[in-house]
Parts: structure tokens; C-alpha cells; sequence
């Protein structure tokens, strides 16, 4: 039952929510917002107010645990007024926005999601960029709750002190479900090291109602000096900080994971061309590049609109090979082909037959590639 109290100015009506919520409130003539979730059952949820303390009970969604959560010891305590927070099995209290939790000991870490009105597209379900999305706050996350992180995006005490960033290489993502609007979703990532002088993060999702595997993600990582932005190799002060955190765990098993070279495309060969596609302010992250997530937007303005309006992505691959910056205008080009590899003619019906799509983003001045990409298609 979805239930929504907000300024709550007396104790009758601070009484009447917390029956229809089954939660403990104890509540001052003056107290923040509160939105009880939209399905499931809440306890252990606590709101802090400009007044005495008031407490509400919230610690499960869709039978998921939402409390086990142990941040770094750098984990804030005091949140302010009027900022929701939620306690821990011990009486701790932590940051609902970085609401997460360490299984299998410290090796992986888990979130947990709710799918809202503006991360789901046409179709009513979340978009490829949503997931990216979460898969990038979870790594986060991870980052911060494990106590490593420094004042970089991401980046280590050691890292930071060296003045190194990292920077993904190649990801490649398989989706057997998208979720819709309200659902919950839980996200598991862990880290391995990859060669000499990189990192192997992995992903799972979850439909937390089901806890049937919806979503899996490898990604490669390497290091970049922020202000050189030159790629560096692996400093042996970095290495022993995230060692422990290694897990020797695949999430694509049997070769399902895409790990072919991606042909490069070429105007001559694309089948639809997009240009004149620029970066916005809002599109830059703080290491001062175009976030990863946003090229998947431009890739996507070369797809043509029946196959968007008709199709899900099941699977994409991405290579990335130069950063992009806001002062540069780029170009989308997608080659398209039916399961038998037959040129696809983006004029016809495509009915319901598979498709696969190569996909390149380039700077338009001077052809250089920024991304090149790969997709599987199926019929919605």
C-alpha cells in the first residue's frame, strides 16, 4: 500500500500514519517528510528532525534487508535536519543515499534500488543508460563503504596522492529483463585485478520480488594521470590497497561474455549517420571528461527510430578510446544486420527477426574514434 505523510504538524496525524504504516513513530510538533515505500513492507527507516529524534521502523523492501548497512569508519553520524537516515543492527546510523552492504565478508558489495518515474523510457521500463547508471553508483559505493576512497571520483588514498583517476576501458552488458517503474532491484559488484596494470569490476542484478538474475556486467579498468591525461601503470602502493578487496570470481561463465575486437566502421560502410551531436556542461563528470554512461545516448541518435520504438537491447559491448570533452562535436554511426548477417534495410518492416548493430562515435573535425560499440537486438 503506498503511503505518503508529509509535514506532519500533530500527534493525531503522526498517530494515524503509524498504524497504517506499522511503524513506531515518535514525533515533535515539527517534523520532516517522510514517503513510505510504494510496495512492501518498511521497518528500521529513521528521520532526523530540527526537533527531538524521531525514529520510524523500515529495514525491508520486497523481503530485502535495506538496514545491514557498515560504511568506512568515515560513515557520518550526525546528517543534519531534516535528512533521512538509516540505523544499523548495532544502533549506527548511515546515509540512506549510499544505502548498501558488504556480503561474503568484504569481497562483494550489494545495493539496493528502487526504479523511478524518470530512469524508464516510452516503453515503461529503464533505459540501458538507467542501468549503467547503477552499475557506476554501486562501484561508487563500493568504493566509499570500503573505506578506501580519497577525494577523487572513485579514486584511492594512494591514487589521489599520485594524482591518478580510473578510466574504463571496455564494457560489455547483457540484460535479460528490464525492470519497470517501482521495481526494486538489488545490485551485487566485486573487483579482480586484470593483467599487470588493471582492474576487472563485475556486476549482478537481481529483481529483488523474484531473485531471478535480470542483469550481468563485466567492465576493464586502467589508470589515467589526471592532469597529464596520460594512461600510467599500476603504482605498487595502489595495489596493496585494493588487493584485499580482490575477488577470483567471473559473472559471464562458458564464454557468454563479448570479448571479441569490434570492426571499426566507417562513413562508408555505416547505414545511418548522425551528427553534430555536442557535449553539455551536464554531460562532464569530475575527472573532467564526459561521463562513460552519456555516450550511450549519442550512440543511440544513429540507431533508426523503429528499431528503438520495436526492440530491446539485450546486450552491448563498448570500447572506449579517447576521452571526449565539451568543446568537441561528435558523430554517431551505426551499421545494422539481421541474425544471417544480411544488411538490414531501415526502411522496411524488421518484423520480429533478431538484429545485431556496430556502432562508432568519432570526433567530427578529424574522424578520430572516441567509442566504438556492438549490440544485440531483440523484438519487444
Amino acid at each position: 500500500m503506498a503511503i505518503s505523510a508529509m509535514e506532519f504538524g500533530s500527534k493525531a496525524v503522526a498517530k494515524s500514519m503509524a498504524s497504517s504504516c506499522s511503524t513506531r513513530l515518535h514525533l515533535p510538533t515539527v517534523a520532516s517528510s517522510i514517503c513510505c515505500a510504494r510496495k512492501g513492507k518498511l521497518r528500521q527507516f529513521c528521520v532526523k528532525t530540527g526537533g527531538d529524534n524521531c525514529k520510524v521502523s523500515a529495514d525491508r523492501v520486497h523481503g530485502s534487508k535495506m538496514n545491514e548497512v557498515v560504511h568506512g569508519i568515515e560513515a557520518s553520524l550526525t546528517m543534519g535536519n531534516g535528512t533521512a537516515v538509516l540505523q544499523d543492527d548495532d544502533g549506527g546510523v548511515m546515509h540512506t543515499y549510499r544505502l548498501g552492504r558488504f556480503v561474503e565478508e568484504r569481497y562483494v558489495y550489494r545495493q539496493t534500488f528502487v526504479i523511478r518515474s524518470h530512469e524508464i523510457g516510452p516503453d515503461e521500463t529503464a533505459t540501458m543508460e538507467t542501468l549503467m547508471n547503477l552499475l557506476q553508483e554501486t562501484a561508487l559505493n563500493h568504493v566509499m563503504s570500503s573505506g578506501l576512497a580519497s577525494d577523487g571520483f572513485g579514486a584511492t588514498h594512494q591514487m589521489n596522492l599520485r594524482k591518478l583517476i580510473w578510466v574504463v576501458t571496455r564494457i560489455n552488458i547483457q540484460v535479460e529483463k528490464y525492470s519497470h517503474w517501482g521495481d526494486v532491484v538489488e545490485i551485487d559488484t566485486w573487483v579482480a585485478a586484470s593483467g599487470k596494470n588493471g582492474m576487472r569490476r563485475d556486476w549482478m542484478i537481481r529483481d529483488c520480488s523474484t531473485q531471478k538474475i535480470i542483469t550481468r556486467a563485466t567492465s576493464n579498468w586502467v589508470m589515467m594521470n589526471r592532469e597529464t591525461r596520460r594512461l600510467s601503470k599500476l603504482p605498487e602502493q595502489v595495489r596493496e590497497e585494493v588487493k584485499p578487496f580482490y575477488l577470483d570470481r567471473r559473472v559471464f561463465f562458458d564464454g557468454s561474455c563479448d570479448n571479441e575486437k569490434i570492426e571499426k566502421l566507417t562513413e562508408e560502410t555505416a547505414v545511418n549517420i548522425k551528427s553534430g551531436l555536442a557535449p553539455r556542461w551536464s554531460d562532464m563528470d569530475v575527472n573532467q571528461h564526459v561521463n562513460n554512461v552519456k555516450y550511450i545516448g549519442w550512440i543511440m541518435e544513429s540507431v533508426p527510430v523503429n528499431v528503438l520504438e520495436n526492440y530491446h537491447l539485450t546486450s552491448m559491448t563498448l570500447e572506449y578510446r579517447r576521452e571526449c570533452r565539451q568543446s568537441n562535436l561528435l558523430e554517431s554511426l551505426t551499421y545494422l544486420t539481421a541474425a544471417e548477417e544480411d544488411p538490414v534495410n531501415v526502411n522496411t518492416s524488421l518484423h520480429s527477426i533478431q538484429l545485431r548493430s556496430t556502432h562508432l562515435l568519432c570526433l567530427q573535425e578529424d574522424k578520430a574514434e572516441v567509442v566504438r560499440g556492438r549490440a544485440k537486438w531483440k523484438c519487444k
